[in-house]
């Protein structure tokens, strides 16, 4: 099939999360699968850096709002990204530093909804080789609001291409006032909130995706119940409750690059292995490399010191006020240490300051981000912290069960679907790859923790719980696999 995988970003080129991740991974797989891929994005100023072999396939204008964009579509490669890119470069609305979506002061650019709504009608022309390239999709992959109107453009097409919306996140829905819906020029027909963009009078641009795409996927199967709830659905819950009911909402986990995040091959840690070779060794000098890095000298490494790690965004949605309850409290009474590594609320900066001003061996702190550092962590650390309020799907704790750290998860989303708990039972009988608490509080991530102290002291015990997490299979090829199969 020719196959258009429609992004707001993509790892290596561009990236604010997760969608960056599957953006760069998942199209490769469908490409080693033997289909022809295109990915298409917003030509940001960022970009550019970023591509080689750049040149011009088309060049149009828009006459799609008030305002007629002149456009140029440029194919391009990136190193990492196995298909080619589209580029949709349209000066007046991407060419600008900084973030995809915030402005310098972190507010949302003022045009958002018409950057990205101007960028998902381009897609469905481009699906439709409506500017002569000379391609066009048998199956269109958008993700997010920044693309939930191709699938409603697409639908107003004679013989469409099969649509998939994948949401990522239910948080970010991409709402926007009715002025917008008038400015884009949108079919009359589509302002209704039984089946339409309609969301307590505003136009939502993630509603559109949902109601008009062939297939509506999230990423995991745990998360895909979740979002029919109210507390995950933020007001949609009636709309995904229906597409569960239809069939046509579907969870399937993301993959992991695994030429990228694999300790056998990794050359960002200081010692590679495998589940079956040098894993013990390695862990040990990874750890020290990892103490090395934050100021601790060879001879003051204990390697039976267990060190908790923990790397992503430091906000409420990932448990970090839990972080900062629980820290001092297993530092009373656990010979511990804590590294850190991300950025977020400036309340959260400031606190995990504070604890490592007043644990200065004990707590390590990195705010900001560092690829490096993020893969020595995972490395180095004996156990990963994970404590997410909601997670759609989630990478850190797959990467920790790759290398052999076993994570410490809330039961929520993907978290859910990926770590096994260490119970009594499925150590015993093999399965256990992690720890998992069912309570996003303190007094549950605390015993959790603790257990997993225990653990880590009976040595047997732990490098089989180790190996287990470590021989999981999460590569793209099989969420590539199971996308295919929605419409074959």
């Amino acid at each position: 099939m020719n196959i258009l995988f429609a992004t707001s970003e993509i790892h290596p080129v561009i990236k604010t999360g997760g969608l960056a991740d599957v953006s760069g991974g998942l199209p490769n797989a469908y490409s080693r699968l033997d289909h022809q891929v295109r990915v298409v994005l917003p030509g940001y100023l960022a970009v550019w850096e970023k591509l080689t072999d750049v040149h011009k396939i088309a060049e149009f204008h828009t006459g799609t709002t008030f305002y007629d964009h002149p456009v140029v579509i440029k194919a391009a490669r990136s190193s990492g990204i196995d298909v080619p890119l589209w580029i949709v470069d349209i000066p007046e609305l991407f060419d600008r530093p900084g973030n995809p979506y915030l402005a310098a002061d972190g507010s949302d650019w003022w045009d958002n909804g018409e950057r990205f709504g101007v960028f998902s009608r381009i897609v469905a022309e481009l699906a439709m080789d409506k500017h002569g390239i000379g391609w066009r999709a048998d199956l269109v992959q958008a993700n997010d609001w920044q693309t939930g109107l191709v699938p409603a453009f697409l639908a107003e097409e004679s013989q469409p291409p099969t649509t998939i919306f994948t949401i990522h996140n239910m948080a970010y829905q991409g709402n926007f006032p009715n002025s917008l819906f008038n400015y884009l020029n949108l079919p009359w027909h589509w302002w209704s909130a039984e089946g339409g963009l309609e969301f307590h009078g505003q136009m939502s641009m993630l509603k559109a995706g949902i109601e008009k795409a062939d297939w509506v996927t999230t990423v995991s199967p745990t998360y895909a119940k979740e979002i029919t709830w109210p507390e995950f659905a933020y007001g949609l819950e009636g709309v995904m409750a229906r597409k569960l009911g239809e069939g046509r909402l579907v969870g399937i986990i993301n993959g992991i690059d695994q030429d990228v995040w694999n300790p056998a091959t990794d050359r960002l840690i200081a010692r590679t292995y495998s589940a079956e070779k040098g894993r013990v060794a390695a862990k040990a000098e990874n750890k020290r490399a990892l103490l090395n890095h934050f100021g601790w000298h060879e001879s003051e490494i204990d390697p039976n010191i267990p060190v908790i790690g923990m790397v992503g965004r430091l906000v409420w949605q990932k448990g970090v006020d839990l972080v900062l309850d629980l820290i001092p409290h297993i530092l009373e009474q656990e010979n511990a240490i804590f590294v850190v590594l991300g950025s977020g609320d400036r309340e959260h900066h400031d606190a995990l300051q504070r604890l490592a001003i007043y644990y200065p061996r004990r707590v390590l702190v990195y705010l900001g981000y560092s690829e490096a550092l993020a893969h020595l962590v995972e490395a180095g650390s004996d156990i990963f912290l994970m404590p997410s309020r909601f997670e759609p799907c989630g990478l850190n704790q797959i990467y920790s069960l790759m290398y052999g750290t076993p994570p410490i998860v809330h039961s929520t989303g993907g978290l859910a679907d990926t770590v096994v708990n260490a119970t009594v039972e499925n150590l015993d009988n093999g399965t256990a790859t992690g720890f998992v608490f069912y309570d996003p509080s303190l007094h549950a991530l605390k015993s959790t923790l603790q257990h997993a102290l225990y653990l880590f002291g009976k040595k047997r015990s732990w490098q089989k719980l180790q190996k287990q997490g470590m021989q999981q299979h999460f590569g793209w090829q099989d969420s590539a696999q199971q996308y295919l199969n929605l419409i074959q």
